[in-house]
């Protein structure tokens, strides 16, 4: 398969998710978004489409006025059937897109958090191949509601955790791409809005759970490209 990976800055790249793609013998393409308007090819030419993070929120348009642009690309996508899965920003552009509301969360969420998956997730054709509970490694003050006619897939205490928007795009709030390295960047950059105990907290907390997250993370990647190759099949099948 084809698969574009779309970023919004130099410190939330695939990381993980593109070395299970590599791994699987997939083409993986880069755009980012921040310096580039153009992607290497049309999205919707593409197998199958991740959409990560970034230290933007959804509603920073007029700083970043491509996110406009995104959205729309995003709603293509999802009309075309494009396989895709959107992590934190990613998945909150994937909520707006199709008209539901992001915004702050009720509390932060920082480090891993209990996350129990609903039992639509039961018949999901990625989720349903995860443990009903897990602690998911989150670093948000946004956060997504569900869109009419989505499925809500897992949440925490604070908010919805996964969702599904038709058959073929998902959305997490948390961040199962990562690299340890990656997350501590993402840590000594943004110490103003963490109390120095947070932090502490989090890399701790890293310290001690980034190998089963890490298993966790490739797991997650995996199915979905399984069932992108599954869905791209059916999509250029002769009907």
């Amino acid at each position: 398969m084809r698969v574009l990976s779309m970023v919004h800055g130099p410190e939330v790249r695939a990381e993980l998710f593109g070395d299970v793609t590599l791994e699987q013998g997939h083409e993986l393409d880069e755009w980012s978004l921040v310096d580039d308007p153009a992607p290497p090819a049309p999205p919707e030419e593409y197998d199958a489409v991740f959409v990560f993070g970034g230290a933007m929120n959804v509603d920073d348009d007029e700083e970043h006025p491509w996110l406009v642009d995104e959205q729309d690309v995003i709603r293509r996508l999802v009309s075309r059937r494009v396989p895709l899965f959107g992590v934190c920003l990613g998945g909150q552009l994937l909520a707006q897109a199709m008209g539901a509301r992001v915004g702050p969360a009720p509390a932060p969420e920082d480090g891993f958090v209990p996350v129990e998956l609903t039992a639509a997730a039961q018949e999901d054709a990625i989720f349903s191949n995860l443990p009903q509970r897990f602690d998911a490694l989150n670093l948000h003050r946004y956060a997504f509601e569900v869109p009419a006619g989505a499925v809500e897939l897992a949440r925490s205490d604070v908010c919805a955790q996964a969702l599904r928007v038709g058959e073929c795009a998902w959305g997490v709030q948390f961040h199962p791409e990562v690299r340890l390295g990656q997350v501590e960047s993402w840590l000594a950059s943004d110490v103003a809005r963490r109390e120095a105990i947070e932090v502490e907290r989090v890399r701790r907390e890293l310290a001690d759970g980034i190998g089963a997250w890490s298993i966790f993370g490739a797991d997650l990647c995996g199915s979905f490209l399984e069932t992108a190759e599954r869905l791209a099949e059916s999509r250029y099948s002769p009907r």
